[in-house]
């Protein structure tokens, strides 16, 4: 029998999501309603499915703690909620730094101006319910609360970043950027398999030991995005200097790429540092 729980609607957190559902569902409005634009069309793409997504997910985490089906799906909630907000806060960060760097100009309409306000506006909220949940008494399965755990939903969001920032006609010039491209998608696969294993509490099929096996993934990755880190920069720039008439042109996307694949090895690199000490050395410490 369906039962409604009021209360989710009146705390704290349950008052920060419906902001943050009329927020963002603002952001997408503002954001359509002032056009496509003809240039940096997969940046926009990527503003506007992050509003989208943002807004319809946190919906529907009101909607099932309100009718209480939450305690019905087979997933650690506590976990999910989590993950998601700490995504969400990422994504509204990034798109309130590209969007009106993009789109927003002092010739563009009120609109656009006005989605890039309201959207620092929604992450601030996003932030908050991140600070909220971790105040929030209950049980947590763990993982994804802890700091590797947090760097593993960074680690895929950064691969998110890396992907819109793509183009075929680029990197598939040269074997060395497309190695590099499948060091991203590899890397995120894994991560997000991850992830998705935490929150459906499927850790436990595992014929070994979780943490040694997150351990062995992040010696991979770090290895792998090691020479990414060498080998797009090489590759992807060897004899193209920045086109003097280039405004956010292709060029640009690929020194995104560059950045955010040194800042992908930095996070995996503390991913693994933090994963060893915790399993080598906090675990024996404590069983000594």
């Amino acid at each position: 029998m369906l039962h409604v729980d009021f209360k989710t609607l009146i705390q704290p957190i349950g008052i920060v999501r419906m902001l943050e559902v009329v927020l963002t569902c603002i952001c997408f409005s503002l954001a359509a309603s002032s056009g496509v634009p003809d240039h940096s069309v997969s940046h926009w793409a990527w503003c506007m499915f992050c509003w989208c997504f943002c807004c319809f997910t946190t919906l529907l985490i009101l909607i099932l703690e309100f009718t209480s089906l939450n305690t019905k799906v087979p997933i650690s909630w506590e976990d999910f909620t989590m993950a998601f907000a700490m995504l969400a806060t990422l994504m509204t960060v990034t798109i309130s730094i590209i969007f009106p760097t993009f789109f927003a100009s002092s010739s563009s309409s009120s609109r656009q101006i006005g989605a890039s306000v309201v959207s620092w506006l929604c992450f601030g909220l996003y932030a908050g319910e991140v600070w909220l949940i971790h105040q929030k008494p209950g049980e947590i399965s763990g993982f994804l609360s802890t700091v590797p755990g947090l760097l593993k939903i960074l680690e895929t969001f950064v691969s998110c970043i890396i992907f819109t920032s793509l183009s075929p006609a680029e990197y598939t010039r040269s074997p060395g950027t497309q190695w590099c491209v499948a060091v991203y998608s590899i890397c995120f696969i894994f991560s997000l398999l991850i992830i998705l294993l935490t929150i459906a509490r499927l850790l436990h099929v595992f014929p070994f030991s979780f943490d040694k096996a997150v351990i062995t993934f992040n010696i991979l990755a770090v290895a792998m995005y090691a020479t990414a880190v060498v080998i797009w920069p090489l590759y992807a720039f060897h004899k193209r200097p920045r086109p003097d008439d280039c405004n956010h042109c292709s060029w640009d996307d690929l020194v995104v790429v560059t950045f955010m694949t040194v800042i992908n090895f930095l996070v995996y690199t503390g991913d693994l540092a933090y994963s060893v000490k915790i399993v080598f050395f906090t675990h024996h410490g404590e069983g000594g």
